[in-house]
């Protein structure tokens, strides 16, 4: 109905015709609000966490090189202005150039190699997974990565340079870029490497939590390496003491919705980058009002009834091998085939 009387505007009319106006007026106003409903939840598809109708796509995602937040710092091909997709969680699978075999790999495991299967999965778990790459000046590597993309369409591309020095940079990139294209309650990095159990990782994602800003992973603290020889050398060990604080473990972590978006307003040259990106995560954390959630599940060397994150702690940091070791733990029932939650005589 009108907000206020002043829609009406008195005349000199007689009140039979005053009354018909005023009942036109409202029968055309139901019937247009009627139909604006009925459009908008036709075009939502409902509530809840289903899937859109159109296919999965591969997007590529511009890299904010202006310093202004995220004012443009994603946009998928067809910048159309399409809504962001409503899930539970949204997982980024970290990738590189050399990393086929990999995704291969994922592919014939617990990662679907279709794009119906990843609409089911979505649909069954809540949880929407792309593999997330940046570019190369490689033109080779980059046309097969086109192939690729057009094959299984389950990418989504970052315009940074994909070089594992700038690691810590991909990762806000990507924060950025789900954000951007996605509205889910948590952001989940993942490792290439490491055998996950979907339906797990969304009932622990799903759980109740009183603290809305969490950063969820197996947390670890350890000596702060400066020698430059050793692969985690962290040039800025001076700020940084002989001991890095609480942080959560890379290959797998993450980040519910309010974090990442109080990451995604601030400035790119806004960050201190570490040398190393897990490092560089639990640095942002510590200077927010975040809830360490240490899970050990994330962090399983082996599969179990309750494992969600499978990978080779500590001797790699990740599986070693992952190419044939996704394969042979896929084999296991144990680790594909058993109950999403553990039976009673577990």
């Amino acid at each position: 109905m009108p907000s206020s009387p002043k829609f009406f505007h008195a005349r000199t009319s007689s009140p039979t015709r005053s009354t018909v106006l005023i009942f036109s007026a409202l029968i055309t106003f139901a019937i247009v609000s009627f139909l604006f409903s009925l459009s908008s939840f036709l075009s939502s598809g409902g509530s809840g966490y289903r899937c859109l109708k159109s296919d999965p796509r591969s997007v590529r995602v511009l890299w904010d090189r202006t310093g202004n937040g995220n004012k443009g710092a994603a946009g998928g091909d067809d910048d159309n202005g399409t809504k962001r997709h409503k899930v539970m969680g949204f997982v980024g699978i970290q990738t590189g150039f050399g990393s086929t075999g990999r995704r291969r790999s994922l592919r014939k495991t617990w990662m679907p190699s279709d794009r119906q299967g990843l609409q089911r999965l979505e649909e069954a778990t809540g949880l929407a997974f792309r593999f997330i790459i940046g570019r190369t000046n490689d033109k080779s590597k980059m046309a097969e990565l086109k192939k690729e993309v057009a094959e299984y369409d389950d990418f989504i591309l970052l315009d940074i340079e994909e070089e594992y020095s700038k690691l810590p940079y991909k990762t806000l990139a990507f924060f950025k870029a789900a954000y951007a294209l996605f509205d889910s309650e948590f952001y989940v990095k993942a490792d290439d490497d490491i055998y996950l159990r979907p339906d797990r990782l969304s009932l622990l994602l799903a759980k109740e939590r009183s603290h809305s800003q969490t950063y969820l992973g197996r947390m670890k603290k350890g000596p702060v390496f400066t020698d430059p020889k050793l692969k985690w050398y962290e040039p800025l060990s001076y700020l940084l003491g002989k001991e890095y604080f609480l942080h959560a473990y890379g290959p797998i972590y993450a980040l519910s919705a309010d974090v990442v978006a109080s990451l995604v307003v601030l400035r790119n040259n806004s960050f201190r980058m570490f040398s190393n990106e897990d490092v560089t995560i639990g640095a942002w954390m510590l200077a927010m009002n975040v809830n360490h959630e240490d899970n050990l599940v994330l962090c399983e060397p082996e599969c179990t009834p309750t494992s969600v994150a499978v990978w080779d702690i500590p001797k790699c940091s990740g599986l070693c091998n992952p190419e044939t070791k996704l394969l042979e733990l896929h084999q296991k029932d144990t680790c594909s085939n058993s109950p999403t939650l553990p039976s009673d005589d577990d």
